[in-house]
């Protein structure tokens, strides 16, 4: 689930390369609060991807153990380079997602914590 600070064309993208991504603004949640948006994605067992570090903060202090957020620290990208980020970041630690971690990607690093966080 792509996070309102994200382009839609991004999920768009992403869905013609045969992933299940959804915008939030497609969901009609582009107004949602951010504890809406986790709790969607944990009910529906998505990942939310957002710009936004405040849901990593959400996760620690509620020491939730999903959903999965990778945060991307690069803003000003058009939709074709945050899928291309984000199906890099999905390649390069993709299997992790499903137990439950954080991610920031910036500038071609990444930094990954188990969820919930903390622990």
């Amino acid at each position: 689930m792509l996070d309102q600070g994200l382009p839609r064309s991004a999920a768009s993208i992403l869905r013609n390369h045969g992933w299940d991504a959804v915008h939030t603004a497609d969901i009609g949640m582009s107004r949602a609060e951010d504890t809406a948006v986790l709790e969607t994605a944990r009910e529906q067992g998505r990942t939310v991807i957002t710009l936004d570090a405040d849901f990593h903060a959400l996760l620690a202090v509620s020491r939730a153990a999903q959903p999965s957020v990778p945060r991307i620290r690069q803003e000003g990208l058009n939709g074709e380079q945050i899928a291309a980020l984000i199906e890099s970041v999905f390649a390069r630690i993709g299997d992790q997602f499903e137990q439950g971690i954080v991610v920031t990607a910036a500038n071609g690093r990444m930094r990954t914590k188990r969820l919930p966080i903390g622990d």
